[in-house]
């Protein structure tokens, strides 16, 4: 029991880390996977989650240790990765949350039936969301995500057995998969794998999060606890991205049902396709869960990648320390939401477009950011008992041959 209390008193960055997993790599992509493939994706599934699993757990290793961000150990290993990294977040900052927004945008629109633009509704959740993390900051973040990923996990949970009891929906005459390997096939699989669990430059996202963590509690977990507060969350997002594979799979595979890339159609279709299958007394279930999952993400990722840009700036420009001086974190998350709200008035609410070039980038660059959280953790920065056991160093090539086969592929696609 004392174990148990020490977990929940523990719980914080892999619960943020869940939060902000389960978002479009799930409700879009995991329902698309199951609506269009069936239960085959399952497999591409899981082995993204087992094969980024190393690049995830360096980021909760490498801060416990040493006190650092990864970000900062980017830094000690040369100016240049810095570099690298700060120019996949220049792209993050002009995808990843435009992505998010508009996905929620459109659920707000299905949910209470509102006749209003896409942009505007995005626009009330770039201000509300922009002031609470302002006026909450990283402690109501993660004690209101305690309460949202909770209800999140059980209207999940009640939604796959409403689908599972029912059955699988009755395919059209003359259906067949279509294929995988071929090129719309490979571009799918990128961008379910590119974002499954999430996109592997998150991984500094935890570090920051761990370290806003032990300010708040003033007591510093042991690497262990570390560890298993981590992967309570890992798990957690392996196990609702099956949830929303086999609601796919159950209410849409075999109907020739083409998800939607907009926002909004594409919320009608899964609220309204899930509620005719099971019935229109389990709405509320669907709503809820599609909903929760979104606007968590988006305060996560809002929040992470403001972190983010502050730390860079501080470690490119030492002097400037913005980390720590008051009122930076609130302009940040101000200037993120402005620019991603441009981001999505440009786009005219297409969200396939945006979500297929965040996803593509994270895909290409995850196992070279796979070899750099590598190269932190098997450092001088670590003893050598605290560096991964054998078995993860191991798991951590496979995952980077892994995605450097897909990625080669698909150039080769491109190409010829």
């Amino acid at each position: 029991m004392s174990k148990f209390k020490t977990l929940l008193k523990n719980l914080g960055p892999g619960l943020l880390f869940a939060s902000m997993a389960i978002g479009t790599s799930h409700l879009v992509l995991s329902t698309k996977a199951g609506a269009q493939f069936g239960w085959l994706m399952v497999i591409p599934i899981v082995l993204a989650n087992v094969f980024k699993y190393p690049f995830f757990e360096f980021g909760v290793r490498y801060t416990n240790v040493t006190n650092k961000t990864l970000i900062e150990g980017y830094l000690n290993r040369g100016k240049g990765w810095l570099w690298f990294y700060t120019l996949i977040t220049i792209v993050s900052t002009f995808t990843i949350l435009a992505a998010l927004y508009t996905v929620t945008a459109g659920l707000f629109i299905n949910l209470f039936k509102l006749d209003i633009s896409l942009s505007h509704v995005a626009l009330g959740l770039f201000v509300f969301i922009s002031s609470l993390l302002i006026i909450g900051r990283y402690r109501f973040l993660e004690n209101s995500l305690k309460f949202v990923v909770a209800i999140l996990f059980v209207a999940l949970l009640v939604t796959t057995v409403l689908v599972i009891y029912k059955g699988q929906i009755e395919p059209v005459a003359g259906f067949t998969r279509p294929p995988i390997f071929n090129e719309m096939g490979i571009l799918f699989l990128i961008s379910l794998m590119g974002w499954m669990p999430t996109t592997v430059e998150a991984s500094s996202w935890i570090s920051l999060w761990s370290i806003e963590k032990w300010k708040t509690q003033k007591l510093k977990p042991t690497l262990k606890q570390s560890l298993q507060e981590f992967n309570v969350g890992y798990l957690m997002t392996a196990i609702l991205a099956i949830f929303f594979l086999i609601i796919g799979s159950m209410t849409l595979y075999g109907t020739g049902t083409v998800l939607s890339g907009n926002g909004v159609t594409f919320a009608d279709q899964v609220v309204q396709l899930f509620t005719t299958h099971i019935g229109s007394w389990a709405y509320i279930f669907i709503a809820v869960s599609a909903f929760a999952t979104m606007f968590s993400t988006c305060m996560t990722a809002h929040d992470a990648v403001t972190r983010v840009s502050l730390e860079i700036l501080d470690l490119l420009s030492p002097k400037t320390q913005v980390q720590t001086k008051k009122g930076f974190f609130a302009i940040g998350v101000l200037i993120l939401a402005a620019i991603n709200f441009a981001v999505i008035a440009m786009f005219s609410a297409d969200m396939g477009k945006l979500v297929s070039l965040a996803t593509f980038v994270s895909f290409v660059v995850a196992p070279i950011i796979g070899y750099m959280n590598l190269k932190n953790v098997m450092s001088d920065d670590l003893d050598e008992e605290q560096r991964p056991k054998k078995w993860l160093q191991y798991l951590t090539y496979a995952g980077i041959a892994f995605l450097s086969f897909f990625s080669i592929y698909y150039f080769c696609i491109e190409i010829f």
